[in-house]
């Protein structure tokens, strides 16, 4: 079990740091201009001057995949720093406070988590104007409950510990007991969460760029790509492929490395 956990987690890692480095590479060097149209060039197949071929518009693939995934990882990182913000906020006073404050935030939370996540957030991006921003926010949002629900779970199992009652016979105040004896005690199962939210944050912004109310033109996004692909599936199948492939390994990378940390955080348990 403990070699099984491990391997999964070598596996996430070594997949997200291939697509951190892409990414953070893509800063420096892309091969390509990702809106330089050649339409001579329409539809290559990969070869070396286009790794990924090119797609109905000549543009290179391996370029667009490359700067899609500084959104993919913008939209991951602040949703998760929205979410766990706003989770730490309601999860740490509903589990520390308890009694009216748990049942006032927790029916919050159960409210939130009543409407399907896509359904949330395809509300939340057609009332304002799709965009980046807007769509990194509905993202956030819908993330909330899932932090509140770790972080107020691991609150109610400390904050009666004995160890936190000794520092509150010492007379250590509410700082001291939550952000000294309680919070270090919760990041394990947060980190967990946070990797597992980032994988669903890169799904839901693929989907909604795929519907048009994400990333919008001429800004690559890898559903946006995905969708752009869907009528030359036949002829040009690596069009759909390449951003595919790139969703399923961030999603995969990011699973595996929340699932590892998480049984070997079990296993040590």
């Amino acid at each position: 079990m403990k070699r099984k956990a491990k391997t999964t987690l070598w596996i996430g890692i070594v997949l997200v740091a291939i697509l951190l480095s892409m990414m953070i590479i893509s800063f420096i060097y892309i091969p390509h201009d990702v809106n330089e149209m050649n339409i001579q060039g329409r539809l290559q197949s990969p070869g070396g001057g286009h790794w990924f071929g090119t797609d109905n518009f000549g543009r290179d693939i391996f370029s667009r995949v490359m700067e899609a995934s500084r959104t993919a990882f913008a939209v991951g990182f602040v949703s998760v720093a929205i979410g766990l913000t706003g989770g730490f906020i309601i999860g740490a006073s509903a589990g520390y406070i308890g009694r009216w404050a748990d049942e006032v935030l927790m029916r919050m939370v159960d409210a939130l988590l009543a409407f399907p996540g896509i359904l949330l957030a395809l509300i939340l991006v057609t009332v304002f104007e799709p965009s980046l921003f807007q769509t990194m926010i509905a993202i956030g949002i819908l993330s909330i409950p899932n932090f509140a629900r770790v972080i107020r779970s691991g609150f109610l199992q400390f904050k009666q510990a004995e160890f936190v009652r000794a520092a509150r016979g010492l007379g250590a105040g509410h700082g001291t007991l939550i952000f000294r004896h309680i919070v270090p005690h919760v990041i394990s199962p947060v980190i967990v969460a946070a990797s597992l939210s980032f994988s669903t944050a890169i799904l839901i912004e693929a989907a909604l760029s795929y519907l048009g109310l994400g990333v919008q033109p001429p800004d690559p996004s890898w559903g946006r790509m995905l969708n752009e692909s869907q009528s030359y599936i036949s002829k040009a199948p690596w069009f759909a492929l390449a951003p595919g492939i790139f969703i399923t390994l961030t999603v995969l990378g990011f699973n595996l490395l929340g699932d590892g940390i998480r049984d070997l955080r079990d296993r040590r348990a």
